[in-house]
C-alpha cells in the first residue's frame, strides 16, 4: 500500500502529477529510484508521442556564471504561450542554459553535426583501433563516435545536477509533465577568456 507520505515525497523530488506519482510507486513497490525512473521513462514515451507536433511558442533562457566572464542564452520551444510562461518551463530552461555554461557542447544534438566533421573523427578513431583485433575494430570506433556524441552533443550530455540523465532525458520528463512538444533550438556560449 502507498502512503500519502510517500507520493508527496515523490512529488516533491519528481514534480510529477498525483496520479502519476501513485501509479509510479504502485508498479514499482515503493522503490523510490524504481518510481522516479518509472515517471523518467514514461516522460520518454510521452515526448516521443508528442514529437511531430509544431512549436511555435517558447522562452529564451539565460545564465550569467558568478564571474561574469561566461554567458547563456538558450531558445527552448514549445507549443503554447501559456506553457512558455510558467515557471517549470522557465526554470527548465534556466538549468538547460546553466548545464551549456559549464559543459561547453557544440551542437544541439548529433543530428546538428556536418557529415565532414563525422567522417574525419570516424577516420581518426579507425587509424587509433588499427592494431586492435579486425573483429573488435567496428565496435571500438562506434564506441569512440558514442563518447564524442557525449562530449559535443548537448541532448547527449548527463545533466549538470543530476549526472544519472541526460540532457534528452530531462527534456521528455519535461514533455511527460507540462503536456507538450518541447524542443531546444539553439544557444549561444559566449566566454571571456
Amino acid at each position: 500500500m502507498v502512503t500519502i507520505e510517500e507520493i508527496k515525497k515523490l512529488r516533491e523530488m519528481t514534480a510529477a502529477g498525483i496520479t502519476d506519482a501513485k501509479k509510479a510507486l504502485t508498479e514499482s513497490g515503493g522503490d523510490m529510484e524504481k518510481a522516479k525512473d518509472w515517471l523518467r521513462k514514461r516522460g520518454l514515451v510521452k515526448a516521443g508521442e508528442k514529437s511531430s507536433r509544431e512549436v511555435h511558442e517558447g522562452y529564451i533562457g539565460s545564465y550569467i556564471h558568478q564571474n561574469g566572464k561566461i554567458g547563456v542564452l538558450v531558445e527552448i520551444d514549445c507549443e503554447t504561450d501559456f506553457v512558455a510562461r510558467t515557471n517549470d518551463f522557465q526554470t527548465f530552461a534556466h538549468d538547460v542554459a546553466m548545464h551549456i555554461a559549464a559543459y561547453n557542447p557544440l551542437y544541439v544534438s548529433s543530428e546538428d553535426i556536418e557529415e565532414n566533421v563525422i567522417e574525419k573523427m570516424k577516420s581518426e578513431f579507425v587509424e587509433e583501433v588499427k592494431t586492435k583485433p579486425a573483429n573488435i575494430q567496428e565496435q571500438i570506433v562506434k564506441g569512440k563516435l558514442e563518447k564524442y556524441y557525449t562530449e559535443v552533443c548537448l541532448l547527449n550530455q548527463p545533466f549538470l545536477k543530476d549526472e544519472n540523465i541526460t540532457i534528452a532525458e530531462l527534456l521528455g520528463g519535461m514533455v511527460g509533465k507540462l503536456g507538450e512538444n518541447i524542443k531546444i533550438g539553439r544557444f549561444s556560449r559566449i566566454h571571456i577568456q
